[in-house]
């Protein structure tokens, strides 16, 4: 909501109309005869090699799908082979004028283009630089097998080294790029500039995104290519990647030093088929897919669509594109149009597709034809290219024998050692910075209103015995302030945004403050995209900058599904622990606001592996985990109730502490003591169970230990245990609703660990397994004090003269479960 950006109805309200620019359409027209005022005849000739070694290594994976060997050397290979053979043309042009500081994302079929990008950058280094790479990766692990016998130049070294280090990967060997936890589909090479590539189709539409962002607001060198597929344009991630790309603010209200469009190339690579679909006519509507660059910014994204069967035309776009963007002018859409010969797999029969048009595609093969002008004229002889042929296949050949070989390249052994995945699922890190430089602020952090304010403020909740009024109370949303701001003025790379974090100030008053205190490139608005607000993220973090997401609601966390359950909890794991994924997410959980604002989804997420997840309650607790996120290297979910932004510190006597300090995550706390019954609690229900204890004192005479679980994931059980031990009997309450709830699961450990010590078996008191109804019902739909007081009497311990009101008999929650509510 940017003030001085006046809307003027007289403006708005003209009529007029929206004129289009013609766009391009394969308009490159030069010969190889033309062309040798730009390219040496060795250049010229190397773009061939590239895009043979291409065919020759997918050549190789689809011989050994369909028939289990190539050459005569065997080998079964179960796992996936998406193929590009056919597109060699559009890969090798697209990474041509890319060197490392030029980051590549692709997708599932994106073999070529990661040889391809890798074989631009082994060209433009010397040696030095390319064994510094080699033997430092992994400590020298990839490069060990094929440096043994080798008796070429460095340059012929390295190639063997990318051609090794993807076939290992693909084969999930552990000297492969990411010790083949990546595979054939996720494969990548971060010292080339070879990003994650994605499995999910579209997957790097936004990630991708990401990676710009991060150019941007660090000022970076080199810009972001992503290679993404004609049918990716029916996905979700790419149009809000695009979305996201093109916001005008980047033009017209970041700081003149950081204004300008996004350092990004959408590039499609358009096979024309999307699985069994063919793009064009049938699955889409677009006729020419660089249309759609149209619907996005005046400047139509500068789009336009090339000729992806000759190399020459590609490189020659991706020069004139690569200059737009270095004039801050992105970002730019380009429609490469191209085609597969291979099927989607090799399992893929291509039924859908003709042999007069697969046999019309293949009379133009782009190798074929560009060799042939070559010869023509007069680069090299046909005895040359045959040359580099067998050449490339002695090649193909050597790595496929070393990456099959269980002794030369074996996998991973998870009998020997069982932790090996285990490792790197999270990276446990602790980082102050991620850049050495000083981080951009408008003010010194005391200048700070809200710092001001805060200073003054009880940072006890209890004060003569009374709760302080909340004007005057030091808030759990403070809590959190201190812990982001802080970060901000350590950091340089941390940035936030959502969808009203600046000028709003967030929608819970948690960032005011801040934008007096950021400049407009390290906190601001996005697109209500929350698919790409945190795919966007994912690609920040993973390019090395740590950044602040934030989802609204919970509910919202399904518009961003794939992205935080295939996207942010992977990565991680499938580079091996190369990558880095300082991302914390915060997320509200609602009430008041009905079925679709309201619910508490923690459970969802702490189901999904390599996510950290966190629900701080308390001031002092949403200070110290925050902190503790922020410090980390890790994903991290942090959930926060929309009835405690206003709670004031009631636990910890001490008051919430002015300076920095950090509270390890998956520390559960005893906020009250006691030894006749054990409550754990998630969330608000803190406040609801410490409303329960006493009237369970006062009442009945028993004393209830109240133990917060503050973490989710991690979580350690060994308080939790302790206290059984002492009870012999524990209920389990949060706001989730109960089917499905991280409640069931901790409740299993609990009986397994505990059972000796159990008088009963432990009881889950969640929400009811509804839609979230209006707020004037919720008090028959969220845990209630209680509900706790009669599960406790119904399941647990009878308390004298208690009459429930709520029906917690097995009876009843058999006939629950019969009926699925």
């Amino acid at each position: 909501m940017p003030k001085l950006d006046f809307l003027d109805p007289k403006v708005e309200r003209k009529s007029g109309e929206i004129k289009l620019d013609p766009i391009p359409v394969n308009q490159y027209n030069k010969s190889i005869e033309d062309e040798k005022v730009n390219f040496s005849g060795e250049e010229l000739i190397k773009i061939y090699r590239d895009m043979v070694i291409i065919r020759e290594f997918e050549t190789m994976l689809n011989e050994i799908k369909i028939s289990s060997e190539y050459n005569g050397i065997p080998y079964n290979h179960p796992g996936p082979a998406h193929l590009s053979i056919g597109q060699e043309a559009s890969a090798v042009g697209m990474a041509y004028h890319l060197d490392e500081n030029d980051l590549i994302f692709g997708s599932h079929r994106s073999h070529g283009e990661i040889l391809a990008k890798g074989l631009s950058v082994i060209n433009k280094w010397n040696d030095n630089q390319l064994l510094d790479v080699m033997k430092s990766y992994w400590d020298g692990a990839t490069l060990k097998p094929v440096e043994k016998d080798h008796k070429g130049t460095v340059n012929d070294l390295a190639i063997d080294f990318l051609l090794y280090g993807t076939l290992a990967e693909i084969f999930a060997r552990e000297n492969g790029f990411n010790k083949g936890l990546g595979g054939s589909m996720h494969a990548f090479f971060t010292p080339f500039g070879v990003y994650p590539n994605n499995a999910i189709v579209g997957g790097s539409g936004d990630i991708a995104v990401g990676g710009a962002l991060y150019k941007k607001v660090n000022q970076k060198p080199g810009i972001v290519v992503a290679n993404i597929g004609d049918a990716s344009m029916g996905c979700g991630p790419v149009w809000e990647g695009m979305v996201f790309s093109s916001m005008d603010q980047f033009r017209l209200l970041w700081e003149e030093e950081y204004r300008g469009g996004l350092p990004i190339i959408f590039n499609f690579m358009n096979n024309q088929y999307g699985m069994g679909g063919q793009t064009k006519g049938e699955t889409m509507g677009y006729d020419v897919l660089a249309r759609v660059g149209a619907a996005f910014a005046p400047y139509q994204m500068h789009t336009e669509r090339v000729d992806g069967y000759n190399p020459l035309a590609v490189i020659d776009a991706f020069r004139r594109k690569k200059q737009i963007l270095k004039e801050k002018k992105g970002p730019v859409l380009l429609d490469t149009l191209t085609y597969r010969f291979s099927g989607h797999s090799p399992s893929d029969a291509s039924s859908y597709r003709s042999k007069e048009e697969i046999d019309a595609w293949q009379n133009v093969d782009s190798i074929i034809d560009y060799g042939k002008s070559l010869v023509q004229a007069g680069i090299c002889t046909q005895s040359d290219l045959d040359g580099i042929k067998a050449t490339t296949v002695g090649k193909i050949e050597n790595v496929l024998k070393l990456a099959s070989s269980d002794e030369i390249s074996p996998k991973m052994d998870l009998i020997a050692n069982p932790g090996g995945i285990e490792d790197v699922m999270f990276t446990n890190g602790s980082v102050d910075k991620f850049d050495d430089r000083e981080p951009v602020v408008n003010m010194p952090m005391e200048e700070n209103l809200r710092v001001k304010q805060i200073a003054k403020k009880e940072r006890y909740g209890i004060k003569d015995g009374k709760e302080v009024s909340k004007m005057k109370a030091y808030q759990l949303r403070d809590g959190l302030f201190e812990a982001i701001i802080d970060r901000f003025y350590k950091d340089p790379t941390c940035v936030a945004y959502g969808e009203e974090n600046r000028d709003w100030g967030g929608a819970f008053a948690v960032y005011r403050g801040l934008t007096e205190a950021l400049p407009y490139h390290r906190l601001f608005n996005s697109s209500i995209s929350e698919g790409a607000i945190m795919g966007t993220a994912v690609g920040y973090a993973m390019c090395g900058g740590r950044v602040i997401p934030e989802i609204m609601y919970c509910d919202f966390l399904g518009r961003s599904g794939d992205e935080v359950f295939n996207q942010l909890s992977k990565w991680q794991a499938m580079s091996a622990g190369l990558l880095k994924m300082p991302v914390v997410m915060r997320v509200s959980v609602g009430s008041k606001y009905g079925a679709q604002h309201s619910q508490d989804w923690s459970s969802l997420v702490a189901h999904v592996p390599g996510l950290k997840v966190i629900f701080p309650t308390t001031p002092y607790d949403a200070k110290g985990l925050l902190n503790a996120a922020l410090q980390g290297t890790d994903p991290v979910i942090v959930f926060e109730s929309q009835r405690l932004y206003d709670k004031g510190e009631l636990f910890h006597k001490e008051g919430v502490p002015e300076g920095y300090y950090e509270i390890e995550i998956g520390e559960p706390d005893v906020k009250k003591e006691g030894k006749d019954v054990t409550i754990l609690t998630i969330g608000s229900t803190l406040y609801t169970a410490i409303d329960a204890a006493k009237v369970l004192e006062e009442k009945y005479g028993l004393s209830a230990e109240v133990i917060d679980a503050r973490s989710i994931v991690p979580f350690n059980y060994e308080k939790v245990i302790e206290s059984v031990k002492k009870t012999g009997r524990i209920v389990l309450a949060s706001d989730a609703c109960e089917r499905g709830s991280v409640l069931n699961e901790m409740a299993q450990t609990i009986s397994e660990i505990a059972f000796d010590y159990l008088d009963a078996p432990p009881v889950v008191v969640g929400s009811r397994n509804w839609i979230t109804p209006a707020y004037e019902l919720e008090e028959y739909f969220f845990p209630q004090k209680e509900w706790i007081l009669d599960a406790i009497h119904t399941r647990i311990l009878p308390l004298d003269r208690h009459t429930p009101s709520n029906d917690f008999s097995t009876k009843e929650q058999l006939r629950r479960s019969r009926l699925g509510v």
